[in-house]
Order: C-alpha cells, then structure tokens, then sequence
C-alpha cells in the first residue's frame, strides 16, 4: 500500500472512531471534532508536502503532518482512557499512528540530508 493511501485509510479509520461517539456523554463530542480535524489534516498536509515547492517546503508539511499524527495519538489515548471506545478497540490506530510518525521523520531527516538542512 502507497504511504498516500496508507494516510488516508488512517484518517478514515479515525473518522469511524468519531461516528461511534457516544452522542450524550460530556465531552464526547469535543473529542469527536478534535480527532476528526487532526487525523484528517495528516492526510491533507501530506498531500500537500507530495506538491511541495521546495524540498525545504515538503519537510514543513511532513513537519505539520508529524504533528497532527501527534495530536491524534493523544485524542484516541483520551476517548480510549474516558471509557468512550475500548483501549483494545484503539490500540491499532496508535500502532498506526506511531509507525506513520516513524515513516515521516525518516522521510524528513533524508530531505534534510538532500538539501544540506
């Protein structure tokens, strides 16, 4: 599978997290938006960085996307820790996120290496 769609499927996975929220409970839907934007900005901002315009550019946009990867651990730590979705339920989307950080940051510390930053 293509990093592209890898990113992709880990936001729609996510999303799917989102849709079963409990509706009522406090927070939930706090939650829901915050791991809805940030899973879903890994997706946008790594197609952006595939149209970068200079390699110190794609390493921004790896950078943003790295960070939203980070964002989203913590949402599904939360919902996973309130009791709103089993830990069990979650733990392949932090093993995803994880594996996707590491996959970026190699990405980025090549760049570097190519553009002598």
């Amino acid at each position: 599978m293509e990093l592209e769609d890898r990113v992709v499927a880990f936001a729609a996975r996510c999303v799917k997290v989102c849709a079963a929220l409990p509706v009522k409970n406090v927070g939930s839907s706090n939650f829901a938006d915050q791991l809805f934007r940030s899973s879903t900005s890994v997706a946008a901002n790594y197609a952006e960085a595939c149209e970068a315009e200079s390699g110190k550019d794609f390493v921004h946009k790896l950078k943003v996307a790295m960070k939203e990867l980070s964002e989203t651990r913590i949402w599904l730590k939360l919902i996973g820790e309130s009791g709103y979705v089993e830990k069990t339920k979650l733990a392949d989307l932090l093993s995803e996120s994880k594996e996707l950080s590491r996959i970026l940051s190699a990405s980025v510390i090549t760049t570097k290496k190519k553009i002598g930053g």
